[in-house]
């Protein structure tokens, strides 16, 4: 006969070793399927950011081709945008004409700001082309895929945002963590993000003298914020 003290030993039985091996696997699986996923994401989001260096010089090189002229810097704007002049309270779209994008890569007024409606009114660029909207939370502002400010300039003197950069133009990306602001120059330049075409700056509204090195001391962070500038 089964005693009721049988019974309860019995009831009590926890989970044998090939049920806990299962439950492992399962995990196992479970944390590779959202580590996967999450580096999918991540790729994802380089390859976004690494586009919008490539758009801009189509936006530049096809107004040129349309307009004989530079995106912002076109001194016939008003005539060659097919929205015309520029809606209250600017008074003109049109640029200096000196061959020149003029202001700061993240300014809010001059050429380097208009060169967006310019773009985009013309259709080379997807987004609003209502300068007038000033506001960091607004359409006319141009973001990346982070949410960080994208912005061009000329590498001449004071609008250089590393001031060892040259170029004719000089593309920004702001906001990038230090992960994808190095996978970014190498997928675009040479790897190292104080050297070439493609460099890293902390965020920042001042110009600075040299770019953040890839790594050793001072070196990248992967979990801080930086801007990304590319000249061309």
């Amino acid at each position: 006969m089964t005693t009721p003290m049988k019974l309860m030993k019995n009831q009590q039985s926890g989970f044998t070793l090939v049920e806990i091996a299962i439950v492992l696997v399962i995990i196992g699986l479970l944390l590779g399927g959202i580590l996967k996923g999450q580096e999918l994401i991540n790729s994802a989001k380089v390859k976004n950011l690494a586009q919008d260096f490539k758009s801009v010089e189509l936006y530049i090189y096809g107004y040129q081709d349309r307009y004989k002229a530079l995106p912002g810097d076109d001194n016939r704007a008003e005539a060659n945008l097919p929205s015309g002049t520029s809606p209250a309270p600017s008074t003109t779209d049109n640029g200096n004409g000196n061959g020149v994008i003029d202001g700061a890569w993240d300014a809010t007024t001059g050429e380097s700001w208009q060169f967006w409606r310019h773009v985009r009114a013309t259709n080379f660029a997807p987004g609003s082309a209502d300068s007038t909207d000033t506001s960091p939370t607004g359409t006319y502002w141009p973001k990346n895929v982070e949410g960080g400010r994208v912005g061009i300039t000329n590498g001449q003197g004071a609008n250089t945002p590393i001031t060892t950069m040259t170029g004719t133009y000089i593309f920004c990306s702001a906001g990038i963590l230090g992960k994808f602001a190095k996978q970014l120059d190498t997928t675009l330049d040479d790897g190292n993000t104080a050297t070439g075409s493609i460099r890293v700056r902390a965020t920042s509204t001042t110009l600075q003298a040299a770019a953040v090195p890839t790594s050793g001391a001072g070196g990248i962070d992967d979990a801080v914020s930086y801007t990304v500038c590319k000249s061309f």
